[in-house]
Parts: structure tokens; C-alpha cells; sequence
């Protein structure tokens, strides 16, 4: 059995609506059903409200350059022609800024024809800069996993403004199952947004249906605490553990942008900005 239906348990309450996003008890229901696996197991705190967070295996391949494998190719065959070096990350091993490195990671999938998957970086990632996507074998796009995919999965990690410290078991991306497709389409945010509120301002409806997503803009104004518009990251500091939460001191990686009244903001195309937006967002 494959797909949504190795959940028996869910499948009338799952049959009218079987086309989208799968949430956390169906995650749960392909890990009881081994379309999900991994060798240590899958932790019930990896399963997400609608995705599956993915650990880094042992070891990490720091190759010459980003690739993705292509048809009929494995991605540890490109990483034999590619690697430069192996890192043990058993106990913890530096990701240096600027190198790109292949992780295989611990979990597997065994996906049937019905069922997709598409990848991204946690959000904590994002906030460190830390280019992560994730890679099958045969694949021709990043962070794309085929209809009946079955095999390994991937990691290629490249701190671009923070070195961080990684180790076995650390999460840096996380993967989202589809069942046959799943697209919101221009009306269905206008609706949404009528309905719900997703944003705090009135959007364009030229804008939802020309782009089919909402627009954020940048709060330049400097209204904010203290005219606060945003952070730059510094550039020499001491590599992030990204198992840590709650422990550094900000003020050690970032330093705030302020916009003095009636300015604007030169942003250099070398540093890393996280800047306030006009719009408050509800999901």
C-alpha cells in the first residue's frame, strides 16, 4: 500500500480534499508505514504541523562546487568526482562560510506514485544565512522530490555569513509531502486574506494576480522602537552552533539598522540584511 492510503484510519476524512499538503498525522501515518524511515528511527518531535524536520547523517563532503546528479546518476558518485575533503561530524564538526559541503542525511523515503515532496531550509537557517537545499539521486532540481521516489536524500550546506558548528542529528531542513499536486492560486489568497486576515493592509488585487502571492514591503520609516529597521550581520565572529537555542547574545552577530528621519538606506550587496516589514503577517 502506498501513498495516503497506508492510513486506513484517515482515509474518509482525507478522501474529499486528497489533493495538497499532508499535516502531521499523515506524516505519521507514511513513518508507521516505511515510506518514511531511518536507520535510528524518526523522533516524534521531527514531525512538524505540516512538515518533517531532516537530520545530517556522520559525515559532511566539502566538494568543489554546488552540483545536482541528473538522470540516471547518484549523488554519492558526483560527491566521489567532487569531494575535496571529508569531516567527521560525530562530535561536532566547523562548516566554514563560503565552502559548500554534500551531508547525506539519516532519513529515506519510499514514496508511492500518488505522493511528492519539495524541501526547504528551517527558518533558523534562513536567519543565519546559511544556504541549505536538499538533493535526491537522478535529480534535475534542488528541493524537489519526484512522484515514487525511493532512495537517499541529501543535504548541500553552505554557510555564507556565519561559520557554524553542525553535528550529527542537526536540523537545517525540513520536507513537505504532496499528494497529487498542491498549488493556492491568486483567488484562493484573495479569499483567504478576506477571510482570515493573512496580512494587515489591503492588498492589490492586480498585484495577488499578476504575482498569485502576497506582497511584503520594507518598513523603512523608521517609526518602529528607537527608528529600528532592521539588523546587518557582522562579519568576523565566532562560528553559531545551530543546536543552541536561546544562548548566544544577538548583539555578538548583529548590529541594528537605524533610519534617521527623511533617509533612506544604503545596503551593501556584500553584507547580510534582516530588515522589519511594512505588514504584520497572521498563518
Amino acid at each position: 500500500m502506498t501513498g495516503a492510503w497506508l492510513f486506513p484510519d484517515l482515509a474518509e476524512r482525507w478522501a474529499p480534499r486528497d489533493r495538497g499538503i499532508l499535516p502531521a498525522q499523515a506524516i505519521r501515518a507514511l513513518v508507521r508505514g516505511g515510506e518514511v524511515s531511518a536507520d535510528a528511527g524518526i523522533d516524534d518531535d521531527m514531525v512538524q504541523p505540516a512538515s518533517l524536520d531532516l537530520r545530517l547523517g556522520p559525515a559532511a563532503h566539502r566538494v568543489r562546487a554546488s552540483f545536482l546528479p541528473g538522470p540516471g546518476v547518484a549523488v554519492e558518485d558526483k560527491i566521489r568526482r567532487f569531494e575535496v575533503h571529508r569531516l567527521d561530524l560525530s562530535d561536532g564538526a566547523v562548516l566554514e562560510r563560503g565552502c559548500v559541503y554534500i551531508v547525506p542525511l539519516q532519513e529515506r523515503l519510499a514514496l508511492g506514485d500518488r505522493l511528492s515532496a519539495f524541501a526547504n531550509p528551517k527558518s533558523s537557517t534562513g536567519r543565519l544565512d546559511v544556504f541549505t537545499r536538499v538533493i535526491t539521486d537522478h535529480a534535475t532540481q534542488f528541493d524537489v522530490v519526484r512522484n515514487g521516489y525511493r532512495g537517499p536524500l541529501y543535504a548541500e550546506v553552505s554557510p555564507r555569513t556565519f561559520g557554524i558548528l553542525a553535528r550529527e542529528g542537526s536540523r537545517l531542513a525540513q520536507l513537505r509531502f504532496q499528494s497529487r499536486g498542491a498549488r493556492v492560486g491568486s483567488d484562493d489568497l484573495w479569499r483567504m486574506n478576506r477571510e482570515i486576515g493573512l496580512i494587515d493592509a489591503e492588498p492589490v488585487r492586480d498585484e495577488i494576480r499578476e504575482y498569485a502571492s502576497l506582497r511584503l514591503k520594507l518598513d523603512l520609516s523608521g517609526e518602529a522602537a528607537d527608528g529600528l529597521a532592521g539588523y546587518r550581520a557582522q562579519k568576523h565572529t565566532r562560528a553559531v552552533d545551530v543546536d543552541r537555542t536561546g544562548h548566544y547574545d544577538p548583539a555578538e552577530f548583529w548590529e541594528p539598522i537605524r533610519r534617521p528621519a527623511g533617509q533612506g538606506i544604503i545596503l551593501d550587496p556584500h553584507d547580510f540584511h534582516i530588515l522589519v516589514t511594512r505588514e504584520e503577517i497572521t498563518v
